[in-house]
């Protein structure tokens, strides 16, 4: 059974209600209490994460970081991309005028060139693709601390990551953003 929405200072007084009759002595605690959180209007928020990893000062540090790390590997792999390409080449261009033996080693000679360069960028791809996880998990975890502390300090009920609509006037990414970076700096 769905129950219909309620919002916030609706439910507080239904809850008051539902205690009135109960006990006497509960209702006038349940009213003290339910009084302000009627007049409390409910406080959301909007950060958009793609944002934090994308703009934060931690977020391009990680991938300055991150490139810099796997920057030798790359290159190695394109300097063997390029081996293939002139071996396949020559290959092509003197296959013609090769004995058979001489040929014959020469593309067993370019499949293991071959084989090997795709072991070596696979191996390169997960080994990015898992520090970059452990990267953006990083900086989503200081994100998320960063979101917490304001939400405590603004008094937020509620801060959203996804949305399919965000008014601009609950999005507090830029807070966030400001937040993290100072952080970050120290």
């Amino acid at each position: 059974m769905k129950l219909p929405s309620l919002s916030h200072s609706l439910f507080a007084l239904i809850c008051a209600t539902a205690l009135c009759a109960a006990s006497p002595a509960m209702a006038q605690t349940a009213a003290s209490t339910a009084a302000p959180a009627a007049s409390a209007p409910m406080k959301i928020g909007f950060i958009n994460t793609e944002r934090v990893l994308k703009d934060s000062a931690l977020a391009k540090a990680a991938q300055q970081k991150l490139e810099s790390e796997f920057s030798k590997r790359d290159k190695e792999l394109q300097d063997m991309a390029a081996k293939i390409k002139t071996a396949n080449e020559n290959l092509e261009k003197n296959g013609p005028v090769m004995s058979d033996a001489d040929r014959i080693k020469a593309q067993q000679n370019l499949v293991d060139m071959n084989r090997e360069f795709q072991r070596k960028q696979r191996e390169f791809s997960e080994d990015l693709n898992a520090r970059r996880n452990e990267a953006l998990a990083s900086v989503l975890d200081k994100a998320n601390k960063v979101v917490r502390d304001i939400a405590l300090k603004d008094h937020y009920d509620i801060i959203f990551q996804d949305a399919v609509y965000v008014n601009p006037r609950i999005d507090i990414t830029d807070k966030v953003l400001k937040a993290l970076d100072a952080q970050s700096g120290k």
